[in-house]
């Protein structure tokens, strides 16, 4: 029956994917247009061709492009008068076609380092280069000028002439030469001559359409950021106003379509579905009121990317391939190969969803449809990403974005997948495979001896004190304490712990070491070389903690299982109640244990831990004992027996609690401590974790082990594309014509994984850590605040062997307001950096570009996890316990429950 199920789930995941591919690729249906174009703008240009380089097309070529638009067009507009567009109005009249020609006019008069009041021999380099530049550019618009001249004398076909385009626009020349230019095919030609200009430069300078014989009118409502809905009003609008002020001249709109792709700009977003509608209405509209009009263009026109980016090469009614991007009269498909997608999306999810669903069947069919459902929206969102391109108006370093971009949305759908796995784990698992309590504990038979390791470094004595008083408290026949202190110089501090172990008997043993190498691991070393020969198990604590006496009375039978390495118990904390910075650690640390450890013992595949561990002597030594190479020399050795057959038991129940870190500092140091040493085990063990190998690891042990620590990489990408998008963003506003918004399908995920980390955080502690609302929050923003502690340590950790051992200080002092700002002062800045950088973007861009505004909105949201940061860092240099107490009052007024005692009680 759960077979059977698992397959109906399947099937409907299948399904469900395809409909939604179906309902965002439905067709578009609009105005048709029966009619031929009036006139069209015909370049021959292909995908290997490229007019600034002179690689041109073959003539057969030109040909095969006239006769292809011949059938649907009147008239083709040409541009310029190089010996190869001279051959273009012949081979037109063969198709029956007329002829709009141009003479192309360039110059230098824009460059400020112009001066022709200046003689060559006086002028600098930059000036002398101008100059250059202008008299070539005015050698080439006399050939163009002779060349549309004799292409009009020579083709009766010929029906105009547009003598520059754009050039007042551009700057290319001042408004007399090109009248003087316009004057000269005038007194040559006998068909009408004009120049092609915007709106702007038709009502600014009325002299100059005096001159021409009609008026030749660009109106691209893409470029001034019309929404194509209503473009054409748009269009009409401005041709309009110019007929109305002009009405002795003749009016032709010279240049008037929409591209298909490219970047949207303000409300204008290309598509070949906004294209169409474009068109067609505007076809349509034109005939009836008898415009005279030219399209842009006949074909895509890649070459035209490196002055105009992607947008500029995608105004063709055709591809460059020559295909039709749509039909004037049928219903219009943005994506044609969308069914393609869908099947290469459900083919990518269909082998992990089947494996999911074949090996889940202790999963509740909502569990299974949730899961499955999310792996196939991470596969279609990465057929869906990879099948457009990543920067839509292309820039030169789009290469750049896409390296950087590509595989962090990549690492981001992998995190999201890996919280769902362990969400859907424990909250539709219909029972836990691996639960191990107090109440299941097995009975003892016998009692093996214990040998309790207590490892110090210039720990507080006080403290050390009241964890031995616990351990004396054992209910446990058979143990001794063997406590371990290394590198701590200052005898006050280490004397009074010695004389204190005299005082407990001839269980407690204590070992001051010197100069001692390998840090904890090799103090831990050290101490096996002085335990009793009988003892069976080793315990490690920290020097913080006060167990319960219990804890060996309850743990030590589960090694009677001769495979089982270590029993684990939680870290847990104490005297954190009456502060609010220790109360956020504290259920922050408490959701791994509840949680993450909870779903990684489901598969024995725990992280070990320093304190609150016990561990079989003979496993523990014949492996290799603990490692001095690392700095979390537990983690590691849980690995490494993990590697070599043994097994794990977690409980999730507390058997000892230890002090949390006193503040920011000292709590993200022990973060960092565990980010490097997670890069040191990788890199010590990666050969164990390759999968499909036989290393002792299992698939799931193995999937626990890279997944687990997955998203502190995340974090270090975190990072760098933090820093990566103050660069950006620089570049976008000083440098626009290299810099580009990436396209917003790469960097909305950012937002998108930030809100599911928060649900998911807020939803298993809901469920699964026995916290309130409060409490659930904060653990949430301290957790953040490590983001930038954890990337750096990750970054590190990569390149770099070791780092000297982090003690994490406790009983220490309030940090003042001042240090407490210090404390996350890198933090700040980077706050800062994206926090400028959001508006430097809304002031240079405007709040109208819909691009800029979510740049600024991911920027403003990468720039949570530093404010947690700081938020983080204040208030534990913050006197919170005047707060806390307030807060209890409320909670025990409402529960009639005490209030917490205070450290002095």
């Amino acid at each position: 029956m759960r077979r059977f199920s698992g397959f109906l789930v399947l099937l409907v995941i299948v399904l469900v994917n395809l409909g939604v591919w179906w309902l965002m690729n439905r067709p578009h249906s609009d105005v048709a247009w029966h009619g031929e174009i009036s006139s069209i703008s015909f370049s021959p240009y292909r995908k290997d061709d490229d007019a600034l380089t002179d690689r041109e097309p073959p003539p057969e070529s030109i040909d095969r492009d006239l006769a292809l638009v011949a059938p649907v067009v009147k008239s083709i507009r040409l541009y310029n008068a190089k010996p190869m567009t001279q051959t273009i109005p012949a081979m037109a009249a063969r198709y029956g076609l007329k002829v709009t020609v141009g003479a192309w006019l360039s110059g230098a008069l824009a460059d400020p380092n112009l001066h022709l009041d200046k003689q060559p021999s006086q002028m600098n380099p930059d000036e002398l280069k101008a100059y250059q530049v202008q008299m070539r550019d005015l050698t080439a618009n006399e050939e163009e000028i002779n060349g549309v001249i004799r292409m009009v004398r020579e083709n009766p076909n010929i029906e105009r002439v547009i003598v520059g385009n754009e050039t007042i626009l551009t700057g290319q020349t001042t408004v007399p030469q090109l009248i003087r230019y316009i004057r000269q095919v005038k007194a040559k030609v006998s068909v009408p001559v004009s120049t092609a200009e915007p709106a702007s430069v038709w009502l600014s300078h009325p002299e100059l359409a005096r001159e021409v014989d009609f008026i030749a009118l660009h109106i691209l409502p893409y470029w001034e950021g019309i929404p194509a809905e209503s473009a054409v009003d748009f269009v009409f609008g401005e041709y309009n106003n110019l007929v109305r002020i002009y009405p002795d001249k003749h009016v032709m709109l010279a240049e008037v379509g929409w591209p298909s792709a490219g970047k949207a700009r303000q409300q204008a977003e290309p598509s070949v579905i906004n294209q169409a509608l474009f068109l067609r209405r505007f076809l349509n509209r034109a005939t009836e009121e008898g415009v005279d009009y030219n399209v842009i263009e006949a074909f895509d026109q890649p070459w035209k990317k490196a002055f105009e980016w992607s947008v500029g090469t995608h105004w063709g009614v055709w591809d460059a391939d020559r295909n039709p991007k749509f039909s004037m009269v049928e219903p219009v498909l943005e994506m044609k190969h969308w069914p393609i997608q869908a099947i290469a999306a459900t083919i990518l999810a269909l082998a992990p969803v089947m494996w999911f669903l074949y090996n889940w069947n202790h999963l509740r069919t909502r569990g299974k449809i949730f899961f499955a459902a999310l792996v196939q929206g991470a596969a279609s969102l990465v057929i869906w990403t990879m099948s457009v391109p990543m920067i839509r108006d292309f820039a030169p370093s789009a290469e750049l974005m896409y390296s950087v971009l590509l595989p962090a949305q990549l690492i981001l759908l992998v995190v999201v997948l890996i919280a769902g796995y362990e969400l859907t784990e424990l909250t539709w698992a219909r029972q836990l495979r691996r639960s191990f309590t107090p109440e299941t504990s097995p009975q003892p038979t016998r009692f093996p001896k214990v040998s309790l390791h207590l490892p110090c470094y210039n720990e507080p004595p006080e403290m050390v004190k009241l964890t031995l008083d616990s351990l004396a408290a054992l209910d446990y026949p058979n143990f001794e304490v063997l406590v371990l202190d290394n590198n701590t110089r200052d005898p006050e501090v280490w004397k009074p712990v010695q004389e204190y172990c005299s005082k407990l008997g001839e269980r407690f043993r204590f070992y001051h070491l010197g100069k001692w190498p390998g840090a904890k691991a090799g103090a831990l070393n050290f101490a096996l070389t002085q335990t009793d020969p009988d003892a069976e198990v080793i315990g490690v604590i920290d020097s913080d903690y006060q167990v319960s006496t219990d804890w060996l009375k309850v743990l030590v039978p589960y090694f009677e299982n001769p495979k089982v390495g270590w029993v684990q118990a939680p870290q847990d904390h104490r005297e954190w109640e009456l502060d609010l910075f220790k109360e956020f650690i504290n259920w922050e640390y408490a959701g791994f244990f509840d949680i993450g450890m909870v779903a990684r013992n489901e598969d024995n595949a725990i992280i070990q831990h320093g304190t609150m561990t016990l561990i079989r002597r003979q496993a523990l030594e014949e492996t290799g004992k603990w490692a001095e190479w690392t700095i979390v020399e537990d983690a590691e050795l849980g690995l490494r027996l993990l590697e070599n057959g043994y097994e794990s038991v977690y409980l999730s129940h507390r058997f000892g609690h230890g002090l949390t870190p006193d503040n920011f500092t000292a709590y993200k140091k022990q973060r960092f401590r565990w980010a490097y040493g997670a890069c040191q085990i990788l890199k010590g063990h990666w050969r164990s974790l390759i999968p499909f190998r036989d290393t002792g690891l299992t698939a799931s042990q193995k999937y626990h082990f890279i997944t687990g620590w997955l998203p502190w990489f995340a974090d270090a990408f975190y990072v760098m594309f933090t820093v990566l998008s103050v660069f950006w963003t620089f570049g976008l506003v000083l440098a626009p014509r290299t810099f580009d918004f990436p396209l917003a399908i790469f960097v909305m995920p950012t937002v998108g994984v930030f809100i599911a980390k928060m649900i998911h955080h807020q939803f298993l502690y809901s469920t699964r850590v026995k916290c309130n609302w409060r409490q659930r929050i904060g653990s949430a923003v301290v957790g953040m605040g490590l983001t930038y502690y954890i990337g750096r340590a990750m970054w590190q950790g990569v390149f770099t062997k070791t780092i000297p051992f982090l003690r994490t200080p406790k009983c220490e002092d309030k940090a003042a307001w001042t240090a407490g700002f210090m404390m996350a002062s890198e933090e700040t800045v980077l706050m800062l950096s994206q926090w400028i950088c959001a508006a430097m973007i809304l002031i240079a861009k405007g709040w109208h570009d819909l691009d800029a505004r979510i740049w600024a909105l991911v920027l403003a949201v990468q720039s949570i996890p530093y404010l947690a940061a700081l938020s983080t860092a204040m208030i534990s240099a913050l006197p919170t316990e005047g707060l806390m107490r307030r807060i209890q009052a409320k909670a025990a007024a409402r529960n009639k429950t005490p209030l917490a005692p205070t450290a002095a009680e």
